[in-house]
C-alpha cells in the first residue's frame, strides 16, 4: 500500500454534518411529490440526494490488512445539486483552473437580474440564464475593449447562482475579472487601477441596454414563453419600456490580494449548491430551520423548503460555469500564453495529475482513508464491490418510469 507523504494544505479533520437535505427530502419527498407536480428534472434531483451514499446506489467494501477491521463505503450519485457531492470535483476544478491562472489582480462583480424579469425567467430558464451569462460577459468585454478605458482583452470565468441566502428566487451571475488584459494589438499587458475595474453605474447602465435589447430579439425569435397569468399581449413591451427607465444593480466586491487566493475563492462559488448542509439547524416535524443572511434563522415548512429548494434544479446540460476573453477555451493555448509572456510569467507547473481522489479527500477533510480508524495503520484497501451500481441506480430512478410513458 503506498504510503507518500500527502498533498499540503489539508487542515484538522473536518466533522460531518449532523443535519442533511437528504434527510427532508427522504422522510418528507413522498408527501411532496403526492402534493405537489415537479418536473421530471427535479424528481430525478431528489431521488439522486435521496440516494446519495446509501446503499441503495450500492458501494465497495474496506478492509484493514493489519487487524482485520471491515468498513462499508458507498457510492455518491454526483449530481450536482446534492450538497455531498461537489466537494471532490470543486478540488479537482481548482487544480485545474490554476494553470490558467495570470498572475495580475482580479475584481469579483456580481450582475442580478431584476427581481420584475424573474417569473419570465422561471418560464424560460435556458434562453434568459445564456442572455444573462453573455450580457454580463459582454459588457464587461466591450467596457475593457474600449481605448478610452483599458483597450484590452479582459480574461472572464463565471458562474450562475439562482438563489438567495433564504433559497428565495435570485438569478445573478458572479463574474472574477483580471485587472486588467492584453492590449488590442498583443503588445504588452494593460493593467487597471486596483480599487476598482470600471464604474459601477456605466456597467449597469451597459448590462441594462444588452440584456433588454436580448430579451427583444428572443421574443422576436419566439424563443420566449410568456408566463400563464399574463394576459395582455401588451405586457412584454411595457416590461421592457418600463426596466428601461430603471436603475439596474451591478455590485463589486473589493479586488483580491494576490491571485493565488483567486481559484481558491472562487471555488467556493463554483459547485455551491442552494443550500450547504452545515447551515441546516434544526428539522422537526413541521418545519426546517436553517441559517440565512445576516446569521438569521429561517423557518420554513418542509413542503416550502423541499419546493424553494427545487426550484434551483437547472436545466439538463446547462452549464452554469462559463469562461471569455482570455479564460476562454478557444483562447487557451493562444491569447492566453501571450498575455502569460507580456506579463513576465511562466506557466505554473503543479503537480496535481498525480493526485488520487483519496488524496483530494485527504487535503479537503483532513481525514486519510488508508489509515485504519481502528489500528491506525495505512493498511486499508478495498476488497469487494458491493452490489452492482446500474441495477440499484435503475431501481432507485424506477418513480420515473411512469412519467416516460406517460
Amino acid at each position: 500500500m503506498p504510503t507518500e507523504p500527502h498533498p499540503p494544505g489539508c487542515g484538522a479533520p473536518r466533522s460531518r454534518p449532523t443535519l442533511e437535505v437528504a434527510t427532508i427530502f427522504r422522510e418528507h419527498g413522498d408527501a411532496y411529490r403526492r402534493s405537489h407536480t415537479p418536473s421530471r428534472d427535479q424528481l430525478r434531483a431528489m431521488r439522486a440526494i435521496e440516494c446519495c451514499r446509501t446503499v441503495a446506489l450500492g458501494g465497495h467494501l474496506d478492509a484493514c490488512r493489519s487487524c482485520g477491521m471491515t468498513r462499508p463505503s458507498y457510492n455518491s450519485c454526483r449530481n450536482r445539486h446534492c450538497p455531498k457531492c461537489q466537494s471532490l470535483a470543486q478540488a479537482k476544478w481548482i487544480d485545474e483552473r490554476r494553470r490558467r491562472i495570470l498572475p495580475t489582480h482580479y475584481f469579483h462583480v456580481v450582475f442580478t437580474l431584476p427581481s420584475e424579469l424573474r417569473a419570465l425567467a422561471r418560464f424560460n430558464p435556458v434562453p434568459v440564464y445564456r442572455l444573462l451569462f453573455h450580457a454580463a460577459a459582454e459588457t464587461l468585454l466591450e467596457l475593457g475593449r474600449d481605448a478610452k478605458r483599458l483597450g484590452a482583452t479582459l480574461g472572464i470565468t463565471s458562474v450562475l447562482h439562482t438563489w438567495s441566502r433564504t433559497l428565495a428566487y435570485h438569478p445573478h451571475v458572479h463574474c472574477i475579472v483580471t485587472g486588467g488584459g492584453l492590449s488590442l494589438d498583443r503588445e504588452r499587458w494593460v493593467a487597471s487601477g486596483r480599487r476598482y475595474l470600471f464604474p459601477l453605474r456605466v456597467m449597469a447602465a451597459l448590462f441594462r441596454a444588452k440584456m433588454l435589447c436580448g430579451l427583444r430579439r428572443a421574443r422576436r425569435r419566439g424563443d420566449l414563453r410568456l408566463p400563464a397569468n399574463v394576459a395582455a399581449p401588451t405586457w412584454f413591451d411595457a416590461l421592457v419600456e418600463r426596466l428601461f427607465a430603471t436603475d439596474w444593480i451591478v455590485y463589486a466586491k473589493p479586488p483580491f490580494g494576490g491571485p493565488e487566493h483567486v481559484y481558491a475563492y472562487l471555488g467556493r462559488y463554483t459547485h455551491r449548491v442552494g443550500l450547504d448542509n452545515r447551515r441546516l439547524r434544526a428539522i422537526d416535524d413541521g418545519h426546517v430551520h436553517f441559517v440565512g443572511r445576516h446569521r438569521k434563522l429561517v423557518t420554513l415548512t418542509h413542503d416550502a423548503f423541499i419546493g424553494r429548494f427545487l426550484q434551483h434544479v437547472l436545466p439538463p446540460d446547462f452549464v452554469r460555469l462559463r469562461h471569455y476573453g482570455l479564460l476562454a477555451a478557444s483562447h487557451a493555448t493562444t491569447l492566453l500564453e501571450v498575455a502569460r509572456e507580456r506579463l513576465g510569467a511562466h506557466k505554473p507547473d503543479l503537480a496535481t495529475d498525480e493526485l488520487t481522489w483519496r488524496d483530494r479527500f485527504f487535503r479537503i477533510t483532513g481525514v486519510d482513508l488508508r489509515i485504519c480508524p481502528r489500528c491506525a495503520t495505512p493498511t486499508m484497501i478495498r476488497i469487494a464491490e458491493l452490489i452492482p451500481r446500474s441495477s440499484v441506480w435503475a431501481a432507485c430512478i424506477q418513480p420515473l418510469d411512469s412519467l416516460d410513458s406517460s
